[in-house]
């Protein structure tokens, strides 16, 4: 077990709402039957064979097939033996949707027992119960990797990274295992203890970590002044895009406003993403103008979000990311690059451009479905590309090791320090500068085919 934290780990942790977190994070609302034109027996009606036939038509209407696993024809094909066999009872309908949805090949597109669901709908609340561990699985390994810890949390303080990879849980391999018969295993009853097997740089070790409530803020800020004394630097950092995210930003630009911030440092380092609504609000207090997203759907549907010249401030600003910063940080740090806002400090981020929407099912179950990706201003699509950072800088193990939790935005965070100079830089101009070009560019860029 690593006795000592490492910055990573240190760093973080209607009826239908868009997500954009790696383990689908997402907060919905139990959905009415959809009665979709051409499923032509309709929904089954107090039956196991209801929620299949539900799950069906969501993913006939809405998914959109990334890894070209999907066919119509197949689709049809498979509702028709599904729902022409017997089911004893939910377990045995649970598990012929769930092998419904493995055809997709596509681990975002994921079912959701109403228990699951439930522990779903609480992540985006700002509490969770377990270790402070956000899942992902490769689609090509079938590995379990960490997107990254929760900062703060018992998965945190004993080290575990972005990118490790859970080869076991209290001694059992994950071989063959998803997310969500993983995250059965990991959580538990507060004050006991789960012990994964991470692999990291091709070395296995076992890490004990005792299950905790953990509260989530999502912002956390301090007003930092700059190394040569010159400066007022507004340092925030962006731990996950939850329902109170937006809320806590606007809070802490006003109040670095109001206490004579003359820059920003915004931190968005091991931050896997969340809400997608909460991602555009955030933009739009840095941008008073330009493209933030555009999202495409199967039938090439475009969604254009704009800022909307309603910034909190228009200070000069930097943003640092990280391998762990994905999906609605790439959405957010992206915007703030490609309409020459800030500049990006750090490592390539993750690479997650796929959007969810979260569906409630007829018996309290749930689904997340795949039905959109999403493109940067400039129409990049960075699903497993990530966004390359503007100036490059990362940490050597020594430093990771000595690593603590209070040298997060000080002057001991060498990723920050980088940032630091960069903005004052900027600032002074003895450095020639990004110029904010927002604007219709953008806008065609968004729209290109």
């Amino acid at each position: 077990m690593a006795s000592l934290p490492r910055l990573r780990s240190l760093l973080r942790s209607g009826p239908l709402l868009i997500a954009l977190g790696i383990s689908g994070m997402a907060v919905a609302v139990a959905a009415p039957r959809l009665g979709l034109p051409g499923a032509s027996s309709a929904a089954i009606s107090d039956s196991p064979k209801e929620v299949i036939d539900q799950v069906w038509q969501i993913v006939y209407r809405d998914y959109l097939d990334s890894s070209g696993a999907y066919s119509t024809s197949r689709w049809r094909q498979l509702r028709r033996t599904l729902l022409a066999k017997s089911y004893a009872g939910t377990g045995e309908s649970y598990e012929a949707i769930r092998g419904m949805l493995a055809s997709l090949d596509d681990p975002y597109t994921r079912f959701l027992d109403p228990k699951e669901f439930k522990e779903m709908q609480i992540d985006t609340s700002g509490e969770l119960r377990g270790v402070g561990i956000q899942l992902s699985l490769d689609k090509e390994t079938r590995e379990l990797i960490v997107v990254a810890p929760i900062e703060g949390t018992p998965a945190s303080r004993a080290g575990v990274q972005p990118k490790d990879v859970i080869v076991t849980i209290d001694g059992e391999s994950t071989q063959g295992m998803n997310t969500e018969d993983a995250v059965k295993l990991i959580r538990g009853p507060e004050g006991s203890k789960v012990v994964l097997g991470l692999r990291r740089q091709g070395t296995v070790i076992n890490v004990s970590l005792k299950r905790a409530r953990i509260e989530i803020n999502a912002v956390s800020s301090s007003l930092n002044t700059s190394a040569d004394g010159s400066t007022k630097v507004g340092y925030i950092r962006l731990k996950q895009f939850n329902a109170n995210a937006s809320r806590e930003m606007r809070a802490a630009i006003k109040a670095h406003e109001k206490s004579g911030a003359e820059g920003y440092v915004l931190d968005l380092r091991s931050n896997p993403g969340g809400l997608l609504e909460a991602s555009i609000d955030i933009a739009r207090q840095w941008l008073d103008e330009g493209t933030i997203v555009s999202t495409r759907t199967r039938e090439g549907i475009r969604d254009v979000r704009r800022a909307t010249g309603n910034a909190v401030t228009d200070k000069p600003m930097v943003v640092l990311i990280d391998q762990g910063s994905a999906s609605a940080s790439e959405i957010l740090s992206g915007a703030l690059q490609q309409n020459q806002r800030a500049q990006l400090i750090g490592q390539k981020t993750f690479g997650k451009g796929l959007v969810q929407a979260v569906r409630g099912l007829a018996d309290g179950s749930g689904m997340t479905v795949t039905i959109a990706k999403y493109l940067t201003p400039d129409g990049t699509d960075i699903h497993k590309n990530g966004i390359e950072p503007d100036v490059a800088v990362s940490f050597t193990e020594k430093e990771m090791r000595q690593f603590t939790s209070t040298d997060l935005g000080t002057q001991r965070d060498s990723q920050y320090r980088v940032a630091e100079k960069t903005l004052l830089k900027s600032m002074t101009g003895s450095e020639l500068s990004l110029e904010y070009k927002p604007g219709s560019s953008n806008l065609v860029a968004a729209l290109k085919d």
